[in-house]
């Protein structure tokens, strides 16, 4: 079935461009292709040259019609490579990394700094933690420091610290400004953390805007928070979010695959709201 429209930017920002990881209707043909899942750190071509076999494969859903996460931000970052001319890595370092003073994010982890790079986990069925493979795929992550280093993914594949991604988030908070270093203009970020997705179903009282969920309806989430807050998590079980009406940034970083039910979120949430005393 071909599409209704093209899909926009704004599918792609709103994860509602209709492409998932690979495991929809179509599963088959996506595994045939050899693209299935978030991780690209150990493939040995341009990620370009993925989404080019991407664009050939069947979409779960028409644009706009639903929220899907999936490859749409790794689509965007080649975008990112047509339009600037430059490598997604090289865009983001002198853009964003440099600017802002983030010293240890990276795409593939420099050799020096091999022995910092945390150990990831996996949560057992009985509550067990145990160490994952160091060359295990997605969940050893041993390509991010031995791989073939020419997948550079928009939408995973960023090595960072918590000090790191607190500088990037507090850019947003203080509308797009750092330490005298302007990135984004006010009203982009503005743009960003507003709803986009209307009468798209999402979760209840959240919304999401060009790159993160948003708080529209606090009672509706029914969690400590603020409505304007916004946020989003990894695939390790790492979470962060901006509360701008509390003047509140919150980085928290796991090596932690999969995760089940552990309940960490939850609790760091009511720890971090139960601490503010006016």
């Amino acid at each position: 079935m071909p599409a209704d429209r093209p899909i926009s930017i704004r599918d792609l920002l709103t994860h509602t461009a209709g492409i998932g990881y690979g495991y929809g209707p179509a599963a088959e043909l996506w595994e045939q292709a050899g693209i299935q899942g978030w991780y690209f750190a150990d493939r040995d071509e341009p990620i370009a040259s993925t989404v080019e076999r991407i664009a050939a494969l069947p979409f779960d859903s028409q644009p706009g019609s639903a929220w899907l996460y999936g490859y749409s931000t790794d689509i965007l970052g080649v975008v990112i490579d047509e339009a600037s001319g430059q490598s997604l890595a090289d865009f983001l370092q002198t853009r964003i990394f440099e600017p802002l003073g983030m010293r240890d994010t990276h795409f593939y982890l420099p050799p020096e700094k091999r022995d910092r790079l945390a150990v990831v986990y996996s949560a057992g069925e009985d509550g067990s933690l145990e160490r994952a493979p160091a060359n295990g795929g997605m969940v050893g992550q041993g390509a991010y420091v031995d791989g073939p280093r020419r997948s550079y993914s928009g939408g995973a594949g960023l090595l960072s610290t918590a000090t790191d991604y607190a500088l990037f988030l507090q850019m947003l908070q203080n509308g797009g400004e750092l330490d005298g270093k302007r990135i984004l203009s006010r009203k982009t970020v503005e743009l960003m953390t507003a709803d986009h997705l209307h009468d798209v179903p999402f979760r209840d009282g959240v919304g999401f805007g060009l790159g993160f969920s948003v708080v529209e309806d606090l009672g509706s989430r029914g969690v400590p928070g603020s409505e304007g807050e916004y946020g989003w998590g990894g695939a390790y079980h790492s979470s962060y979010w901006v509360d701008p009406a509390e003047d509140l940034l919150v980085v928290y970083f796991t090596q932690l695959i999969p995760a089940r039910e552990i309940d960490d979120h939850g609790k760091l949430r009511a720890l971090v709201y139960q601490a503010i005393d006016d």
